[in-house]
């Protein structure tokens, strides 16, 4: 995949409606689920318990939390876009989120998205919506779909 590398903000909005390029394949490992896990503290049996999950879980293996797959966004637009002239982006929120199917443990996930609107924001900033579908390798349905809102600053 060939990453996007606009020098400035008036090269960056002539991207607005336009898709970016498709992510490369991201795997999701039981010690990606496990980090995630301790950092959210959120240690349910389907997502942590490797044991109980091949026994019980109508998947038959662990599963990563929904809001780990909304929580790569931020990486996975960095690794297909990048503003040169940028000094500092925050994630400002999210919109319309949702997650069709479940990530299972060794899933490959990969981004396809767009630029759907960038607008002013103050002085030196831009915010920016951004049209985001994770999708996953062998699934019809996507792990999340989102729109995610930044703001960058020049």
């Amino acid at each position: 995949m060939a990453k996007l590398e606009p020098d400035s903000f008036q090269e960056f909005r002539e991207l607005e409606g336009k898709e970016l390029p498709t992510g490369d394949w991201l795997s999701v490992t039981q010690d990606m689920i496990n980090d995630f896990a301790k950092a959210t503290m959120d240690f349910q049996w389907i997502h942590v318990d490797v044991e109980k999950a091949e026994k019980y879980s109508p998947f038959k293996k662990p599963v990563a939390h929904g809001f780990m797959s909304v929580s790569l966004l931020a990486k996975m637009l960095g690794d297909v876009i990048k503003v040169k002239s940028v000094q500092m982006g925050v994630n400002y929120g999210l919109n319309k989120v949702r997650f069709p199917a479940p990530v299972l443990v060794d899933s490959r996930l990969r981004l396809v998205s767009r630029i759907s609107n960038i607008e002013e924001y103050g002085d030196t900033g831009l915010k920016i919506t951004w049209n985001c579908t994770v999708e996953m390798e062998g699934s019809e349905k996507p792990a999340c779909a989102a729109e995610f809102l930044s703001l960058m600053f020049e």
